[in-house]
Formats: structure tokens, sequence, C-alpha cells
């Protein structure tokens, strides 16, 4: 559940936005994305679908988060839930996209990439 509760917090921490004034509408819909973990204790991978609103990012089970999607794609965030955290960035190009992504939980530490599809 802890890995989980990370790699969850990771995609968030790709493609979520506070600056709706800074994002673009070319990026609104509905997006997969999958989180692969290159070391740590987090699971291997973990794909869940999130909604990108002029440029804010929203899921329904995470709720600590910050960040901003560029007009150009470009992508950085963090969230943070109890002692986990997590930050990554990338690009967003019309119906793709993929970054780095870094988090931590207790004492352990995750790094990896994340790659993104719009439905």
């Amino acid at each position: 559940m802890k890995a989980l509760t990370l790699s969850a917090l990771v995609l968030v921490c790709c493609v979520a936005s506070s600056h709706a004034a800074t994002s673009s509408a070319a990026f609104n819909g509905s997006w997969n994305l999958a989180f692969v973990t290159q070391s740590g204790t987090c699971d291997p991978t973990y794909n869940f679908t999130v909604n990108i609103s002029n440029g804010i990012v929203t899921h329904p089970n995470l709720v600590r988060f910050r960040g901003y999607v560029q007009s150009s794609g470009f992508v950085r965030a963090s969230v943070a839930v109890q002692d986990k955290y997590a930050s990554g960035s990338g690009r967003l190009f019309g119906s793709s996209g993929k970054g780095t992504w870094s988090g931590r939980s207790g004492n352990g530490r995750c790094v990896g990439y994340w790659i993104a599809q719009r439905n």
C-alpha cells in the first residue's frame, strides 16, 4: 500500500497544475499515466487516469499537490501525503507525454520515469 500510494502521488506530480492562467486548454481531457520505478522500493509499475482542465489536473483521491502545465506542455509538480513526497517533470506533446519522477516514503527513496497517453 505504501508503494502504491507513492506511485499515485508521483502521477499527480507529473501533471498537476495550480497555475491555470499560464496553462493551455490544448491538454484538456482524460489522460492515462504509467509510472515505471527504476530503483527503490515502490511498485515496479503503476497506471491510472487523471483529467486535465485548463492546466488543472484532478484525481479524486489526491488533494495535496501543486504544480503547473505550461502552454508549451512542460510540466512540473509535487505532492505530499503524510510522510510521503514525490516530484516530477516532463513534457506533454499533443496526445502523449513523458518525464521523470523521484520520491520518498519515510526513509525509502524511489526514482523512475512516466509516460502519458491522452484517452
